[in-house]
Parts: structure tokens; C-alpha cells; sequence
């Protein structure tokens, strides 16, 4: 039949091959979409994965911020106000474990500066955290209010660190919130890692659930506040505390 045609075999082979390469193209054609099609596909799987990846952030945002420090023996324990009792129980802990064998206090000039104007007697939070560490078992020689007078935590880390500087020491262990050891850590960084090292510790009972903080609305406000004190502090401290 060959002869009969003309066709040599080779020619034929070819045929064949040329038949079979369009039938793949054409299958293909049925399944894989054009470039036309491909478009809004892609632009689909790049908005996909973007909301995934945000959402993956947004769900880890507590987890990110509980960034604390495995515990190691320092000069002095240091309590950054609020939160009470959590963080001087914590302090108390950390004492008697044998961390350090001196706790600091910082001195907060509000709300007592503000009662103050209306005769409203406050003892302060040093007053009640000194207390505190009594009642765990700290002895009263072991306690250091540092006079120096803060308002925000910025204000805490200089304060911390001027006293390691003066007393000629090396480390120090900074007792706060889980969800706010990442800004402790920061503001350190920034403001006083020239005074020595600092190790931060998050109290074990402050209450925070970091895995679900979208819960409780005591959870987000923590979170809110300290994603804005983060970027403040990234940017240099631009915010200042309010004048009272």
C-alpha cells in the first residue's frame, strides 16, 4: 500500500507523529486554561494566599509578643509597674528560685500626682508591691524602691539601667506581662543595652492567653496597645507620654 500511495516510511512515521502531537495539544487545550484564563487565576491564588498569610499573622500576633528570655542569675530583679500582684509574685518567685538577691521597684508618679490635686491620699504601687514581696517571703533588706520618678515603661528601662550603671553591674532581670516582653526587650535594646544585659521574664500568672487573645476584650486592648508601642518605639519614640 506504501508503493501503492507513494508514501515512503518515514514519511508515514511522520504523519502518525504530527497526528499524535495535535491530539495531545488539543487535550491539553481542554484542560489548561489560556492566558487570558491563567489571569484571574493567578491574581486569585495571590489574593488567597495574601488573606491566608494575614490571617496566619492575625491569629499569632500573642504568640509573636510573648518573647521572653530563658532565666539566668543576675545582680537585681526589676519590677515594671502594673499588672498587680502578678509581676511581684513572679519577682518573689524568681527570688527565692535564687535568681538574684535584690529586687527593684520602680516609683510611678501617677495616679498619685493627679489625686494629689484633689487631697486624695495614694500610696503608690511600690507601696503595695513592696508589700507583696514581704508577704512571699522577700526580706525587707532585699527590697529597692529606685527614686527616680516614671511614667511609662520607656521611662522604667532608663531608670533600670542607671542604676546597673551606678551600682557597677552587669545584668538584670526584668519582671512584666508575657505580652509585653517583646517592647520591654525593645526598649532596652534602644534605651539602655549600653548599662548591661537585660533578661526578660513574663509573670506566670497574669492572666493573658496568648493563643486565643481575640477572645477577651482584655486580651485585644493588650494587643492593640503593644503593636502601637512597638511601632513607636521602632520609630524612635516620637510619642511621648501625656502631660497631666
Amino acid at each position: 500500500m506504501l508503493a501503492v500511495f507513494g508514501e515512503s516510511p518515514a514519511t508515514c512515521r511522520n504523519a502518525h507523529f504530527a497526528a499524535y502531537n495535535l491530539s495531545i495539544q488539543m487535550l491539553l487545550a481542554t484542560i489548561l486554561p489560556n492566558d487570558e484564563a491563567r489571569k484571574p487565576r493567578l491574581w486569585l491564588s495571590i489574593v488567597g494566599s495574601t488573606l491566608f498569610l494575614l490571617l496566619l499573622a492575625f491569629f499569632n500576633l500573642g504568640r509573636w509578643l510573648d518573647k521572653e528570655d530563658p532565666p539566668q542569675k543576675a545582680a537585681a530583679i526589676a519590677v515594671l509597674s502594673g499588672r498587680m500582684p502578678s509581676r511581684a509574685l513572679e519577682a518573689a518567685r524568681l527570688y527565692h528560685q535564687g535568681y538574684a538577691p535584690q529586687v527593684w521597684l520602680s516609683y510611678s508618679v501617677e495616679p498619685g500626682a493627679t489625686l494629689e490635686k484633689f487631697s486624695v491620699p495614694y500610696a503608690g504601687e511600690e507601696f503595695y508591691d513592696r508589700l507583696l514581696l514581704l508577704h512571699q517571703g522577700v526580706p525587707d533588706s532585699a527590697i529597692h524602691i529606685l527614686i527616680p520618678p516614671i511614667v511609662n515603661t520607656a521611662d522604667e528601662m532608663r531608670t533600670f539601667g542607671q542604676a546597673l550603671r551606678k551600682e557597677n553591674l552587669h545584668r538584670i532581670i526584668l519582671v512584666t506581662s508575657k505580652v509585653h516582653t517583646r517592647r520591654a526587650a525593645v526598649l532596652w535594646k534602644r534605651l539602655s543595652a549600653k548599662d548591661g544585659e537585660a533578661i526578660i521574664r513574663g509573670a506566670t500568672d497574669d492572666g493573658d492567653d496568648p493563643a486565643h487573645w481575640w477572645r477577651s476584650t482584655g486580651d485585644a486592648l493588650d494587643v492593640v496597645r503593644e503593636i502601637l508601642g512597638l511601632l513607636n518605639a521602632w520609630a524612635g519614640l516620637p510619642l511621648q507620654p501625656a502631660k497631666s
